[in-house]
């Protein structure tokens, strides 16, 4: 116990002598302070960032090109895309800028204007809403991972909740759908039950029809029979009456004996009218033989020449002349009649030849015509088939009878009956449940999460070791012998071995990450250029606040490294660590430092390093040329300029 207390007082002792040392002097009091203050300052300025990002992601800037053309869906026009887009906004998660051209998101995605960009394609609606297949709505986000691992990380998994979410949208419109149909069933049931009832007041009517008709059928059938019969006998009959024309035809005169009677009829005619004109001659030459006789028995009569006996017979001769006149002139009158009748023959054989050959074309026509005998068995076997299927239809409408009685029966029951959904809706199973699935696209992409983080990294390993180069070194004091040289061979002789040991540091850091890392870099010789200008250029400005600071410069040093590696977005992207850290992100090294890395590195940013080599290289230049102007040296012994360090 004595041991213990002697101890207590001892140490009492030691820290009462090294506090007096502060109490004394206010500056290395408030140095204490400050000291104190810094892991507090570390504390807030990193939970700070991170105490809430979400809060912060309406400061993200995502683009949205909204492509799709909509379609007309079972009679109504659907355009997701514009919900989508719609909704988004509304949500108001991001900071959405609505843009008409994807190329154009695209380019300030690369360019880190934009966190990402959703863009939704022309056929969107028309290829998720019917569910054909499984993704094929495809939305398209598109990210930088180069940009920003993390951003990156974020963009994939709002393609992966934007994907569920749109799914589950379209299956809740669908199930509504469905969901409508069903209540409206009990509607349809009693518009199916009023149908029904009419479908069976119809099949009743329907029976009655088939009885009639199987009853007009056994009339028809009956009917049929004695046609059939009927047939049988013309048939018969008909054979007989071909026969008798084909016989007629056989018989019939011919055209040159037709010839040969007109013919006869001609020549009759021309002898009859010959005869007559000789008539007529030979009556004028018994005239004249009349008139001579009359005139010499006149003569003679007065004739002592003459005797009686002579007279006599002139008389006589006189007397037949005259009877023979007489029978001349009958003849003559007979022959006109003749003639006349010769004529009338003549005509009437004429026209008896012109309908003999017409009677005979007749014959012709119809002996060719008139159904031989084997289409007569046709015909007649014809009416018996008919005869026959009419019994079958008789028989068939007695079952359709019997069937409509059966489905009235049936239609009765079914009045009870549930009706069935038809209005399903379209596409398959799998594309119904998942019919969106976003497509992610990245640019500048990275090999793994450790190497997306060196960009971050490798600024604060140059700070950190820039900020131990210069515990080497006195930045405030100078060999006297060093007065009168030029203010920049001064700076350049103080710096040579903290500057020396940051170049060391930077080619370390460079064979790490090409050698043992294996980093596949896009540009190497840009990113040399970039870490050695980036450690001599933080090796000038804590130089700077050293060497107008003192250690307080050092301390502040620090303090600026986790504000700058806050700023910078190494853990998250800065516009979710709040509006202030945002707002200064833009104006510190550490931010273009890591700007240039990743454009060198990943070919992030469309590989722009140029720009950040410069801003990193002047603001080195600015810090270096402060010193030069306004720094204000202590110059002493060699022995007082030894390393401070107490190894």
């Amino acid at each position: 116990m004595l041991v213990l207390i002697q101890l207590l007082r001892q140490s009492q002792s030691i820290a009462r002598t090294e506090a007096g040392f502060f109490f004394r002097r206010a500056k290395l009091l408030w140095a204490v302070v400050a000291v104190a203050l810094i892991p507090s300052l570390y504390t807030v300025i990193y939970l700070s960032s991170l105490w809430d990002p979400g809060a912060h992601s309406t400061a993200l800037k995502v683009g949205i090109v909204n492509l799709d053309q909509g379609l007309v869906y079972r009679e109504q026009a659907v355009n997701i895309g514009q919900e989508l887009s719609n909704t988004l906004k509304a949500t108001a998660r991001f900071d959405y800028q609505a843009m008409a051209h994807a190329d154009q998101a695209r380019t300030l995605v690369k360019q880190g204007h934009l966190a990402f960009a959703l863009i939704i394609p022309e056929n969107f609606s028309s290829n998720a809403v019917p569910g054909a297949e499984p993704g094929a709505g495809q939305l398209v986000v598109f990210a930088s991972q180069g940009n920003n691992v993390e951003t990156a990380r974020i963009a994939q998994q709002f393609a992966s909740e934007l994907g569920h979410k749109i799914n589950e949208s379209l299956n809740a419109k669908r199930w509504s759908l469905v969901l409508l149909k069903a209540a409206g069933s009990k509607q349809s049931v009693t518009r199916l039950h009023q149908g029904l009832s009419d479908l069976h007041h119809g099949a009743n009517e329907l029976d009655e029809g088939a009885t009639r008709a199987a009853s007009g059928a056994k009339s028809v059938q009956v009917g049929a029979q004695r046609l059939s019969e009927n047939l049988s006998h013309w048939s018969q009959d008909s054979k007989k009456l071909g026969a008798g024309l084909r016989a007629m035809d056989a018989s019939r005169p011919r055209h040159s004996d037709l010839r040969k009677l007109n013919e006869g009829a001609d020549t009759l005619a021309n002898g009859l009218t010959d005869l007559g004109q000789g008539l007529k001659k030979l009556q004028s030459g018994s005239h004249t033989l009349s008139s001579e006789v009359s005139t010499f028995n006149d003569e003679t009569g007065s004739s002592l020449l003459v005797g009686p006996g002579i007279r006599n017979h002139i008389t006589q001769v006189s007397s037949g002349l005259q009877q023979l006149d007489q029978g001349l002139q009958t003849a003559v009158d007979g022959e006109q009649k003749l003639e006349e009748g010769a004529r009338n023959l003549r005509a009437g054989v004429h026209a008896l030849t012109v309908g003999v050959r017409q009677l005979n074309s007749g014959l012709r026509s119809a002996s060719t015509q008139f159904p031989d005998d084997a289409q007569l068995d046709t015909l007649d076997a014809g009416a018996a088939e008919l005869a026959q299927g009419t019994a079958a239809v008789t028989k068939g409408n007695e079952k359709i009878s019997a069937a409509t009685k059966r489905l009235a029966m049936g239609l009765a029951l079914m009045e009870k009956a549930i009706p069935t959904m038809d209005d399903t809706p379209d596409g398959s199973p799998e594309g119904l449940a998942d019919s969106v699935r976003p497509l992610f696209e990245l640019d500048a992409t990275v090999q793994n999460n450790g190497i997306g983080f060196i960009a971050n990294v490798i600024p604060a390993a140059l700070w950190l070791g820039a900020g131990i180069a210069v515990f080497f070194v006195n930045l405030r004091l100078l060999p006297r012998h060093a007065k009168p040289f030029h203010r920049a061979a001064q700076l350049l002789g103080k710096l040579a071995l903290p500057g020396s040991l940051v170049v060391l540091q930077s080619v370390l850091i460079l064979f790490t990450v090409l050698v043992v890392l294996q980093v596949d870099v896009v540009h190497p010789l840009a990113l040399v250029c970039t870490v050695l200008s980036a450690g001599l250029a933080f090796l000038f400005l804590i130089c700077a606040l050293t060497h107008f600071m003192g250690d307080a410069g050092k301390a502040l040093a620090m303090v600026l490294l986790a504000i700058q590696l806050t700023s910078s977005g190494g853990v998250m992207p800065v516009e979710l660590s709040g509006s202030f850290f945002s707002t200064l992100s833009p104006w510190l090294p550490i931010t273009w430092l890591a700007h240039g890395l990743k454009a060198t590195l990943f070919g992030a940013f469309e590989g722009t390093w140029l720009l950040s080599w410069l801003q990193i290289s002047g603001v080195g230049l600015f810090a270096a040329s402060l010193i030069l102007v306004f720094g204000r040296w202590r110059f002493v012994s060699v022995r007082q300029l030894r390393p401070q360090l107490d190894l």
